[in-house]
């Protein structure tokens, strides 16, 4: 039991190190690089499969909180944060709002209802998207000069919420394709989607605590399907290296550099789904 222990705990230090240069490189807030690493990690100290993928996604989400916060801030020091789209005057037409409310609905009520394989392999699928745009994806392509408002907002905040929670992301992976496509420049898309993260993450949080806090399997130092170790390590370590990669965001062609992330976030995908269907 402490050989486990220690093994992930070193595990989780890595982790967090990933994460943090992601959420400040990428606006992505680290879930697409937790999830897998805390996928693979859980699973080897033994968490079965019906609770492997939710405490993963949930721990993910719950350390987001952490590299949002952190990260929105090395971004608004570079006044790169859209916050008429997170907290306009209208507050029915803040994207932060729906897809706060959509996170929590997935997390408190959608999660429950996956399987562990059928979680996975959602998380594989969408990733594989994500990382098709980031290797292939046009940044000088776009639909509209701004963001939409009116019916937008609840409908593709509530979607993306949803979507960002079951997949323990913070939603940058999502919301910064769509910012661009709608004429915003990349760095500011990625500063306001580390804002977005904050709203996805804590409802997300709040939900999975809820829904996981009787379930079999968890791994030591759960509070529902958040693990309490693994925020407390991955997000101390990962607050450490998000202003890094906040800095690298804005001194490194981000064209290589997307399409180097996009083929490792592949690789990883694919590995996931033939886990979840090979076993």
């Amino acid at each position: 039991m402490e050989a486990e222990l220690i093994y992930l705990a070193l595990a989780l230090i890595g982790v967090g190190a990933l994460s943090g240069l992601s959420a400040g490189l990428f606006g992505i807030g680290g879930g697409a690089v937790m999830v897998p690493a805390l996928y693979f990690a859980f699973g080897a100290i033994g968490v079965p499969e019906s609770v492997l993928m939710h405490c993963a996604v949930a721990t993910s989400g719950a350390i987001i909180i952490v590299n949002s916060i952190r990260s929105t801030a090395a971004h608004h020091k570079r006044k790169s944060v859209a916050w008429d789209l997170l907290w306009p005057s209208k507050i029915w037409q803040s994207y932060a709002l729906w897809i706060g409310l959509g996170s929590f609905i997935a997390a408190l009520w959608l999660a429950p209802k996956f399987s562990g394989q059928a979680l996975t392999i959602l998380f594989a699928v969408i990733a594989s998207l994500v990382a098709l745009q980031f290797i292939f994806g046009r940044p000088d392509f776009v639909v509209r000069s701004t963001v939409p408002t009116g019916a937008a907002p609840p409908i593709v905040g509530g979607t993306v919420g949803a979507l960002s929670a079951l997949m323990g992301i913070g939603g940058g992976s999502l919301t910064v394709p769509l910012m661009s496509l709608c004429g915003m420049p990349i760095h500011r898309a990625i500063g306001t989607a580390s804002g977005f993260g904050f709203a996805i993450a804590v409802p997300a949080t709040l939900g999975f605590i809820i829904s996981g806090w009787s379930a079999a399997g968890r791994p030591f130092g759960s509070l529902g399907y958040v693990n309490m170790l693994g925020f407390a390590l991955v997000a101390s370590i990962a607050i450490l290296t998000i202003p890094l990669g906040a800095k690298l965001a804005h001194s490194l062609p981000q064209a290589k550099l997307k399409r180097i992330f996009g083929i490792c976030l592949l690789l990883v995908a694919a590995n996931m789904a033939r886990k979840a269907v090979m076993g």
